[in-house]
Formats: C-alpha cells, structure tokens, sequence
C-alpha cells in the first residue's frame, strides 16, 4: 500500500480510540451519579432514623433522671427525719445526765456537811487529848521524879550505849565474814601472783670498782699534780677514790647514771692509754652517748618484757632512764617491772585488762625519771608526764594514786596501789636504815598508847604487827572491836610504810578468890 492509504488507516485508528474513550467517560459518569443519588437518598434515610432514635432515648433519659431525682429526694427524707429521732434521744439523755449531776451534787454537798461537822468533833477531841495527855506527863514526872527532857535524855543515853555495843558485835562479825573470805581469797590471789613473779634480791650500791690492768696505771690516770682525776672528777661528777687497793680503783657517787659514765670513761681510757684532759673531754662524751644508747634500749626492752605496745618513744626514753634511779638500794625499772607483772597476774586473776593493769604498773614511778629536775612529788610528776603524752585516764590516776595522795577509785589504781606495796615490801627487796626502822616502832607504839583504856603496846614482827594490852575494866569486849579499828586508821593516816600492819588488842579477864 502507499502511504496515503497507510496515513489514512492510522487516521481512522485514531479517530475510533478517540470516539471510543469519550463514549467511556461519559458512561462511567452517569454510572457514578446514579451511585450518589443512591448514597444521598440512603443517608436522608439514616439521617432521619438517626433522629428519631435520639429524640426516644432523649425522652428515656429524662424519665430516669425524674425518677432519680424522686428516689433521691426520698432517701434525703427518711435520713431527715431518722437524724431528727437520734437528736431527739440525745437531747433525752442528756437531760437525764443533768438531772442526775444535780443528784449527785445535792448528795456532795450533805457528804461535805456531814465531814466538816467530823472535823468539827476531831478538832475538839484533839484538844481533849492533849490536854489529857499533858496532865499524864505531870502525873509521869511527879511520880518518876524526872521531868520530859531528863528522861529522854536518859532513854538517848541508855539506847545510845545499847547502840554502840550492837554495834560493836555487828563491826566484830562483819570483819570475821569479810576475813574469813576476803582475806583467803586475796592471800591467794597475792600468792599466785607473787609465785609467777622471779626478782632480784636488793642489790644496788652507791660504788663501782674499775679494774686496772696494772697497778702503776693508777698514776697516769691521777696524772701530774692530778690533773687528769681532776678533770675527770669535774666532768663526770664522780669521786675517784685510788687507795691501796690493788689494780683497782673505786667510783663513789648517789647517781648512778653519773657513776656509769664515769666507769665507761675510765675503762676507755685505760684501753685507749692515751689519758690526758682532752682525751678524757673526749672519752666522757662518748660515754655519755653510750649511757643515753643504752637509756633508751633499756626502756624499749621494758616496754617489750611488759607486754606493751604503741607507747611514745619520749615516754619510752624517760622510761629507760629508771634504770639508772634506786629507791632505798632497789633499782627502780626493775621495781616498776615487777609491778608491772604483779598488777597483770592479779588482773588476769580477776578477770579485768590485764594489759591496762601491766601499762599502769610500769609507769607507776615515771615521775622519779625527773623528780631531782621538776618540782613536786614523783607522783604528780609521773601524772603530768602520762597527761603531756596522751596515756589512758585509767593510766594516769594509778599513777597518782599509788601512794595514797588522791584516792583510787578503779580496780587497776588498787591493784597497782597493792602490786607496789607487794614489790617494795618482800624480803630483801629494800634496805632500811636502822634509825628509820626504830622510829617507825616507836611512832607506832606512840600512836597506840594515845587511846583511852590502852595499859601497854609492842611492835613486833619488824613493825608489821602491833599487839595492844588494855585495861579490863576500862575497856570491854564489845568495844575491842571499833578501839582496833580507830588505830588501825590512826596509823593510815598518820604513818608510811610499805605493805600491812596488824593491829591486835589484848583482853585479859582474871578471877580471884581466896580459901580461908
């Protein structure tokens, strides 16, 4: 075909598809009206059920709310009216209550009226009374020849006397209790205590002896003119005494920490052999560096045989010091260690802190470290050293009350107070200068023959009993008991003295008759 004939077809193709799409619109809009007409019509059709529906349950809603309001408003009255009957019957009570108030108050008043006329009669009965009992009391008197006050004087006199003598024989039984356990449960715990404990007899001098190699070294260290014993003399505070001796020379002084460095001078000295003033300047210097070493190597052994830790290093050093401090020939660490394991033991017997009670016992004497350098009483020193370092208060008022000077109010201050005494006063363990003892006898004595009744005293057992003879017919049995117990807080009071002393009275009744 040519191509007009092509063009054509095409033409008609075109023309068809055009007719046909239009003809399809415009069936498918009348499709689509007849729809909504359908859709309006049908929703006229709910819209008007819609409202009939609304206007019924419109008209159900206000029956219900007419009739709720009616049930309500119903409710409201029976509550009214059952509120009205309960004011009603509480108002009836209340009325009653009063009435009976009223009642009662009537019967108060006749009661009060009835009491005040018993008042009334008592009064006048009293008066009655007194009055009786004032004509029997002159009665009383003329017939006992006594007036009020003589006779209750007499009565106070006699109860008074019958008081003392139950008295007496109260005292004298509660001391035999106490001792028969007290005293046996003490004695053991003492002896237990004292059984573990291993101490050195006294043995402390006021003199060491320096051993020479050679006698013709006694020379050289008087030096020429005595320059070099001079010198040492001065530097150390000691007394050299070079007497006949042999190979032996003697150190006197008080102090032994003075003696010490003096006797380790002099011993490096004769082991250097170079001995002249400088040399001995030198020797001294060294010994007290040495004595101030060993010092504080002696207070850290304590610390440890004690069983105590975490104590300042300065308290430990003036603690060491104690080594070279005696107390009539006894060395003072050493006493203060035995202390220390007493006042433990009897601790630990007694089921306290032991290790408080071995801390305490150490320090005890602290205070005699620096007694000759502070003033005071080693005591108060000793507290004041404990306080500046920070110890226990427990610590501090054992150490101040160990002799007496404050009173101990803790265990640990009474064991240390009897763990002291125990350590100073066991054989051997001090030496007593003879006047001293004779004077301790002799005040005790002077004390006993100062009570009223006491015919003679004596002192026995060193001083550690005092047997009393009194006069029998000054004296009785009744009163043996408190005389004894007044000395024995005599001597407290007025004595030092290490450990206990006995105070024993003496009775002695006789019968005499003669055969004729």
């Amino acid at each position: 075909m040519d191509t007009t004939t092509v063009i054509t077809l095409i033409a008609v193709a075109l023309g068809t598809l055009a007719i046909g799409f239009f003809v399809g619109v415009f069936y498918r809009k009348k499709i689509a009206e007849a729809k909504i007409g359908t859709a309006e019509a049908q929703a006229r059709v709910i819209m008007e059920d819609a409202k009939k529906e609304a206007e019924q349950r419109k008209k159900e809603a206000l029956l219900e709310a007419k009739e709720e309001i009616l049930r309500t408003r119903n409710e409201a009255d029976r509550e009214i009216k059952e509120r009205r009957a309960e004011i009603q019957r509480q108002e009836k009570r209340a009325i009653q209550r009063e009435e009976n108030l009223e009642r009662k108050l009537d019967n108060i008043e006749r009661k009060e009226e009835a009491l005040n006329q018993k008042l009334s009669d008592i009064k006048a009965q009293e008066v009655q009374v007194a009055a009786l009992k004032e004509q029997q009391i002159q009665k009383l008197e003329e017939l006992a020849g006594l007036t009020a006050e003589e006779a209750k004087a007499e009565l106070i006199s006699r109860y008074e006397s019958e008081a003392k003598r139950d008295a007496s024989v109260r005292i004298a039984a509660i001391e035999q209790e106490l001792k028969e356990n007290a005293d046996e449960k003490a004695k053991d715990l003492i002896t237990t205590a004292v059984q573990r404990c291993a101490a050195n007899q006294v043995a402390e001098v006021t003199v060491s002896v320096v051993v020479l190699p050679r006698d013709d070294m006694k020379g050289r260290i008087i030096g020429r003119e005595g320059r070099n014993i001079r010198t040492l003399e001065t530097l150390t505070g000691v007394d050299l005494i070079i007497d006949d001796t042999p190979e032996a020379i003697t150190l006197s002084s008080f102090d032994p920490m003075r003696r010490q460095i003096a006797k380790l001078s002099l011993e490096k000295l004769i082991a250097d052999g170079r001995i002249h003033p400088a040399r001995i300047e030198e020797m001294v210097e060294k010994a007290k560096k040495e004595v101030e070493a060993d010092i504080k190597q002696a207070g850290e052994q304590a610390v440890l045989q004690a069983g105590i830790h975490s104590m300042n290093s300065e308290l430990i050093r003036i603690l060491g010091r104690l080594k070279y401090r005696t107390s009539y020939g006894q060395n003072v660490l050493m006493h203060s260690l035995e202390v220390a394991y007493i006042a433990g033991m009897l601790a630990d017997e007694l089921g306290i802190d032991g290790a408080m009670a071995r801390r305490a016992g150490l320090l005890h004497d602290i205070g005699k470290a620096l007694s000759h350098e502070v003033e005071g009483s080693h005591t108060q020193i000793g507290a004041d050293i404990a306080k500046k370092y920070r110890e226990h208060p427990e610590v501090i008022h054992a150490i101040e009350s160990h002799h007496g000077d404050v009173e101990p109010h803790t265990l640990i201050a009474c064991l240390v107070q009897a763990a002291d005494a125990i350590s100073a006063a066991r054989p051997g363990a001090r030496r007593e200068d003879l006047d001293s003892y004779i004077k301790r006898l002799e005040k005790l004595e002077e004390i006993a023959g100062a009570f009223e009744g006491v015919e003679k005293s004596f002192a026995i057992q060193a001083g550690r009993e005092i047997r009393i003879m009194v006069k029998p017919e000054v004296v009785g049995d009744e009163n043996m008991a408190v005389i004894a117990h007044d000395i024995a807080k005599r001597i407290e009071d007025e004595m030092d003295y290490p450990g206990q002393i006995k105070v024993q009275l003496v009775r002695e009744s006789r019968a005499v008759d003669y055969a004729k």
